[in-house]
């Protein structure tokens, strides 16, 4: 069975980075994006990033623009936009494909451990988010519309 720890993903300068150091920690998978009606969220994942980092917790960002072209920018004006407009402090990683038949194999994982609505296999929306436990297995998924405070209990069960 896999983990967290058997996938890699690319820093916004394009270098493949193992996920095997995150293992052990409570991570929240996030694909984002900088035009969304849900871009707001990023006070609020900031905001658990800043409450249980020092427990073992991490936010990790994945920008992905492939709804309604919601993230056009590259790695640096990504960077520059969610620092300045929401003093995002947490890992942003290279933009990524969530769906389809480019989709990185750290999302095809996720999804089919965590599958959406009736069983889908797609992510829905900009903001859907996956909770990782220290065992690096997959633990709960939630809707773009859960907001990241309705999290922290989740959150806090599993550090």
């Amino acid at each position: 069975m896999k983990t967290i720890a058997d996938f890699t993903a690319r820093l916004p300068n394009g270098e493949e980075v193992s996920l095997a150091d995150k293992q052990g920690k409570v991570l929240l998978v996030v694909n984002t994006a900088s035009k969304c009606g849900f871009t707001p969220q990023y006070d609020g994942l900031e905001a658990l990033w800043r409450k249980y980092k020092d427990r073992g917790f991490e936010v990790v960002a994945f920008p992905c623009n492939q709804f309604g072209g919601q993230e056009p920018g590259d790695a640096g004006e990504i960077e520059s936009f969610c620092k300045v407009n929401f003093g995002v402090s947490f890992p942003l990683m290279g933009k990524v494909e969530v769906n389809g038949d480019d989709a990185t194999p750290l999302y095809q994982w996720l999804k089919a451990e965590a599958p959406g609505i009736f069983g889908t296999q797609k992510v829905k929306w900009n903001f859907t988010k996956f909770l990782i436990g220290r065992d690096g297995k997959v633990a709960r998924r939630y809707a773009p519309t859960d907001k990241p405070a309705k999290l922290e209990a989740d959150i806090e069960a599993l550090l």
